[in-house]
C-alpha cells in the first residue's frame, strides 16, 4: 500500500470514530472514554509515523511542501497537547465533549489540507514505486511507534 493511500486510510479510521463519539450522549461514559482513548491511540501513532518518517521524505521530493510540512508539524504539536490533556481527563468531566470537539475540528482541518492542498503535490514528486516503498516502512513503524501522546517528542521544538 502506498504511504499516501495508508495514511488516508488513517484519516478514515478515525473520522469514523469521531462519528461514533458525535453519536454518544451525555451519559455514555463509558463509550466516550473508550473511544477517546482510541483517538488518542490512533491519532498518536499517526502523528509519529507522519513526523518520522513521512513529512522529512515528502518535503525533500516535493521542497514547494516546506510551508505545508511546518504547518502540520505546528497543528500535531496542538494535536498531541490536547491528547495527553484528554488522556488523563474524566470522561464525565463537563470540558471533556467541549475538548474533544475542538480536537475533531482541528484533526478535520488538517486532513482537509494534506488531502486536498498537499498529498497530491507529493504523489506527483515521488511517483507510485518510492510511495509504496515508503508506505511499506510506515505500515512497519507503525509497530514500535509510540501510542501515548506524552511520550512523543515535540517536533515543534527541534
Amino acid at each position: 500500500m502506498d504511504a499516501i493511500v495508508l495514511l488516508r486510510d488513517d484519516h478514515k479510521t478515525v473520522e469514523k470514530l469521531f462519528k461514533r463519539f458525535e453519536k454518544t450522549s451525555d451519559d455514555d461514559v463509558a463509550e466516550r472514554r473508550e473511544l477517546a482513548d482510541q483517538v488518542i491511540e490512533e491519532l498518536t501513532v499517526h502523528a509519529w509515523i507522519e513526523e518520522q518518517y513521512f513529512y522529512p521524505v515528502a518535503r525533500e521530493a516535493a521542497p514547494d511542501t516546506k510551508d505545508h510540512v511546518l504547518e502540520s508539524i505546528e497543528e500535531h504539536h496542538a494535536v498531541v497537547w490536547m491528547l495527553s490533556e484528554l488522556k488523563d481527563m474524566d470522561p464525565a468531566d463537563e470540558r471533556f465533549k467541549a475538548k474533544m470537539s475542538v480536537l475533531m475540528e482541528q484533526v478535520r482541518h488538517h486532513v482537509e489540507e494534506e488531502e486536498q492542498d498537499w498529498f497530491p503535490d507529493v504523489r506527483k514528486a515521488m511517483g507510485r514505486n518510492r510511495l509504496v516503498e515508503l508506505g511499506e516502512q510506515l505500515n512497519a513503524a507503525k509497530a514500535s511507534a509510540p501510542r501515548d501522546p506524552l511520550a512523543v517528542p515535540s517536533a515543534a521544538s527541534k
